[in-house]
């Protein structure tokens, strides 16, 4: 096999290169790509003193259809980043490289629109940091790794960057994932009704108590090796909460629209850490199509014997829609909109699903819903994300249920749940938070255990009262989900709460000003809305947990749990669609995203004037089917208060 190298650019680095291989390899040189002869040589490298993002471009055309394998060299901001290695036949490329630098940047919009400035208006000059001994050691870095490539060792640059600090020399490695979305190696296949089939497989657990099919010592092994790089990441980013009662870690997710933080709430800073880079993960799929490519644009009227209703999944009502400055428009018959293939569990067969309700990027897909994560989870194996996506819908819709209704759940004993971990808990929220927990049983006609929990504080200042919710087939674990859901927030917004309290009082007397996320649990932090949950507050603590929930069957496989619940649904005639969110990124360490829709089901809003709920007979109906009312409800009689859920 040839061993010859092709060397591409002017300059010191070229130069140096040069004379490091020379006598070495057979070598050849040009000034520019255009100019190169491309005769199979084994090896190209494209150096500079400076960026020059317009001949890493041509280098990528050029070389992949000459199906010669290159590794650029350049200095930009300070550093010499070499890689990574491109090779034609695989995907990753130096676009995705700079799409994934800019990225975890913190000015990564600036970034590209250097980048797209620079591709029109090449600069030449060196960078002022391209000193001498800089380049030397850059030099001698990529001397290097062409030996280890043309000796047949494993490339240390493939899928990877090397940054070299030209000030202090200081030298790191950061992986570098292939972006789905490359205009250069992008490959995503076309969204059919074929690749959304779902074919559900054994999911055997971990242990018999165990609700997860991998674990925690295997994905620590992969998650912040591959997807956590404060340079390259998809999260880039970490730092573990000390003010939170519990071990609490929150990663940061970044986007083009700012930073998105995602958080992991346990006992262990360990697995705090793995908690949220899942939910990081789950977030970046959940965004737009990653897997796929849309292809279907159409009205409902032309696919409605192959696709689901949008209103059987909630929509806004006219007087919503007419509101100035509503942010989206009715679906009309006529109005056409992107639509991806999910695949409904219940009925067994692929059908079409509004993308804007399979994705929660504001306005996505056609922009006439507000719609938000619902249904979003993440796990080892398609089967686990699946349950995980139902458990979601189920804790949000029992929490809504029971807002919009001002159902007067069974409050339950804390002090009867028998688990020495949820004593300690619930003691140390009392002991280093000062808020006492109050429990309520608010599972509905699907019978999944279901919790509502509000921390009441014992201090004159600070947060009031905080809401969170869990759900699950385990009630131990639903119960403790929502106590950890709590204590992420308690202390990190007593703060917030004084320094903005005029702000959320003017909320308090004008719901439409509940705008974001955070306005919803920070308005109920005002001892003046405490009121508003005084159909709960009210209620003394009477039931016993173990009177209200038996413990969970055993069953050796997470598909058996599904099962289950699957025909819990079909049972009450409500279908379980499934739409795959999986990204190339997840799929190499074999993880799976997955959203749920489960039409009927009161999907969670933010923000007041986005609320949800015509054409969802449920909210109206359930509260007289479990006994709470003796009739079902009318619209007038729904809660009208924005509600807490944080």
């Amino acid at each position: 096999m040839s061993q010859s190298i092709v060397i591409i650019g002017n300059g010191m680095l070229a130069d140096q290169v040069h004379g490091e291989l020379c006598g070495q390899y057979p070598l050849s040189r040009a000034a520019t790509v255009s100019e190169a002869v491309l005769d199979q040589q084994a090896l190209a490298l494209v150096l500079h003193d400076s960026w020059i993002p317009g001949e890493h471009r041509k280098a990528e055309e050029a070389f992949r259809s000459s199906h010669v394998p290159w590794l650029r060299g350049f200095i930009a901001f300070g550093e010499a980043c070499i890689g990574p290695l491109v090779q034609p036949d695989h995907e990753g490329c130096s676009e995705c490289a700079d799409q994934r630098i800019f990225m975890a940047g913190s000015n990564r919009r600036e970034h590209f629109q250097l980048k797209e400035y620079m591709m029109d208006h090449p600069q030449t000059e060196n960078d002022p940091w391209a000193s001498t001994l800089g380049l030397k050691h850059a030099s001698l870095l990529i001397q290097e790794e062409v030996h280890h490539i043309l000796s047949g060792k494993k490339s240390r640059t493939f899928e990877h960057v090397f940054l070299l600090h030209l000030n202090t020399l200081r030298l790191s490695s950061h992986l570098v994932l292939p972006d789905p979305y490359c205009p250069v190696c992008g490959n995503l296949p076309e969204d059919t009704a074929e690749r959304a089939t779902v074919h559900l497989k054994p999911s055997p657990k971990t242990s018999p108590k165990s609700f997860r099919c991998r674990s925690l010592e295997e994905l620590e092994k992969i998650l912040g090796r591959n997807y956590i790089d404060h340079r390259t990441g998809l999260l880039n980013q970490k730092h573990y909460d000390l003010t939170s009662p519990f071990a609490d870690t929150v990663v940061n997710l970044p986007l083009l629209t700012g930073n998105e933080l995602c958080a992991g709430r346990t006992h262990s800073y360990v697995q705090s850490e793995q908690g949220a880079i899942l939910e990081g993960l789950e977030r970046y799929c959940g965004y737009a199509p990653k897997g796929k490519r849309t292809t279907v644009y159409a009205p409902y009227k032309e696919v409605a014997d192959h696709a689901l209703n949008p209103k059987a999944v909630g929509v806004h009502t006219d007087e919503q829609y007419n509101r100035p400055h509503f942010p989206f428009q009715p679906l009309t018959p006529d109005r056409s909109i992107h639509w991806v293939w999910g695949y409904s569990l219940t009925q067994k067969q692929p059908l079409l699903v509004p993308e804007t309700f399979a994705y929660y990027s504001l306005g996505c897909g056609g922009g006439f819903v507000y719609e938000t994560s619902n249904g979003c989870a993440l796990g080892g194996s398609l089967e686990e994300a699946i349950l995980y996506g139902i458990f979601e819908i189920v804790e949000r819709d029992s929490f809504l249920m029971t807002w919009y209704g001002r159902l007067p759940l069974p409050c339950l004993d804390p002090g009867s749940i028998d688990d020495q971990e949820f004593q300690l808990m619930i003691e140390r929220l009392h002991t280093v938070a000062g808020y006492e927990v109050r429990l309520y049983n608010s599972t509905t006609e699907n019978g999944i255990p279901s919790i509502w929990a509000i921390a009441k504080s014992t201090k004159p200042t600070g947060m009031n009262v905080v809401c969170a919710a869990g759900a699950h087939i385990d009630p131990l674990r639903a119960v403790k989900g929502a106590v950890q859901e709590i204590a992420g927030m308690l202390l990190n917004m007593d703060e917030k709460l004084e320094q903005n309290r005029e702000k959320y009082v003017s909320m308090y007397h004008d719901s439409y000003l509940v705008q974001q996320m955070e306005d919803h649990s920070m308005l109920y932090g005002l001892k003046e809305t405490e009121e508003r949950l005084s159909f709960l507050l009210a209620q003394p603590p009477v039931r016993r947990f173990d009177e209200e929930f038996s413990p969970p069957r055993q069953q050796p496989d997470l598909l058996d749990d599904l099962k289950d619940i699957l025909n819990i649904f079909q049972d009450l005639q409500m279908e379980v669609i499934v739409v795959d969110q999986t990204s190339p990124e997840l799929k190499r360490n074999g993880l799976h995203c997955v959203k749920v829709i489960i039409p009927g089901m009161i999907p969670m809003t933010f923000g007041h004037h986005l609320t949800r709920l015509k054409g969802l007979d449920r909210v109206l109906n359930v509260p007289a089917k479990l006994g709470y009312t003796k009739k079902p409800l009318n619209v007038s009689d729904l809660n009208p208060f924005p509600h807490p859920f944080p």
